[in-house]
């Protein structure tokens, strides 16, 4: 597999990943668009989390920072997500791209118990942009990268909640290091979507455990 020398390359190579299958509303199923997830990834090879470590994407959907990990020169990365449909999806992306150094489980992470040492953990989980969505849904998946004992966390949150989520990580032993800022964009797949796309302003948390 040919190394991959700019964050460009990356993302040209994620954009061949589909978006889900079957979104389910109940999930709050949203595809990471190819230019966040390659500028993340990207930013955490150069920070040294990826090359050569065991990297985890909780609630992976269609594997896309497993896949970006994996061809950045993980170790290995393990997707996990509770979802057959997205779990299928992303095990047939990666045969097409020829990635092997990845596998993904179906599993609600909540119930997920690892077997070797995590270094990164990635994950874009339930961050509340729905209106009706449950509340603290993002925060089972900060709990369990803490239960995984993992190095780094990157995760994704609503922006609005930033002084929460600040308080929060520190009051569980989290030192957040570095926040990234993105518009998210929300397509109109849901029937109760009432424009046909909608940009919604969240951060991801760079944090060490």
């Amino acid at each position: 597999m040919k190394k991959i020398t700019r964050k460009k390359h990356l993302e040209m190579r994620l954009q061949s990943i589909p978006s889900h299958p079957k979104p389910k509303v109940n999930l709050e199923q949203y595809t990471t668009p190819s230019i966040i997830a390659s500028d993340l990834v990207w930013n955490a090879f150069s920070l040294g989390d990826i090359n050569g470590k065991n990297i985890f994407d909780l609630g992976c959907g269609t594997g896309i920072f497993a896949i970006a990990s994996a061809l950045m020169g993980a170790k290995i990365a393990v997707g996990i997500d509770v979802d057959e449909d997205s779990i299928d999806l992303a095990n047939e992306v990666s045969i097409n791209l020829n990635v092997d150094n990845v596998k993904f489980i179906q599993s609600d992470i909540c119930d997920f118990n690892c077997g070797f040492d995590v270094n990164t953990v990635f994950q874009n989980p339930p961050f509340g942009s729905q209106r009706k969505a449950d509340s603290g849904q993002d925060l089972k998946f900060v709990n369990k990268a803490i239960e995984l004992e993992c190095d780094v966390l990157y995760s994704f949150h609503m922006a609005s909640t930033e002084e929460f989520l600040i308080n929060y990580y520190a009051d569980n032993g989290l030192d957040i290091t570095h926040i990234f800022r993105y518009s998210f964009p929300i397509p109109k797949i849901y029937d109760f979507h009432t424009r046909d796309n909608q940009n919604v302003n969240v951060i991801v948390l760079r944090a060490t455990l």
